[in-house]
């Protein structure tokens, strides 16, 4: 009885072994569709506290909502701790992780939101035209990991 023990544990954990290989693998298929892009702003000489405020009040609880819906994988912030020459001042950066590509180019993608977080979408239009007169300049980096 004893053998039979045994070959049930060694048959149980052979497919455990497959259980965690294929769910490592399909992991590790899900992440190489994400789609990463990091948003650069560089605002008016003294302004950045108030542009980062005006963001995380009215365009984070949207990309919130996508990352709940499963849309975007993550959002994360920085600024940096020293300035820097003007030429290459930023003032904020905001990368965000797709789940894909297609999600990541889609004008649309926090629409559906707006309207269930901001009921005076009139106010929500003025506070994000008044970010963007903030703004001098802004740009876009589409980031790929590499291996090493």
């Amino acid at each position: 009885m004893s053998k039979k023990i045994n070959y049930r544990n060694f048959i149980l954990s052979g497919l455990l072994i497959i259980l965690l290989t294929t769910a490592l693998n399909v992991n590790a298929q899900q992440s190489d569709n994400t789609f990463t892009i990091e948003n650069y702003y560089k605002v008016k000489w003294g302004y950045a506290d108030e542009f980062i405020n005006l963001w995380k009040t009215n365009h984070y609880p949207l990309l919130k909502k996508a990352i709940e819906k499963g849309d975007i994988i993550s959002v994360t912030a920085e600024k940096p701790k020293l300035h820097s020459g003007e030429d290459t001042r930023w003032d904020f950066k905001v990368t965000i992780v797709f789940k894909n590509e297609k999600l990541a180019f889609d004008p649309n993608l926090t629409t559906p939101y707006k309207k269930q977080l901001y009921p005076d979408l009139d106010k929500l239009a003025k506070d994000e035209q008044h970010r963007f007169e903030l703004l001098i300049s802004h740009w876009d980096v589409m980031t790929e990991k590499i291996s090493l």
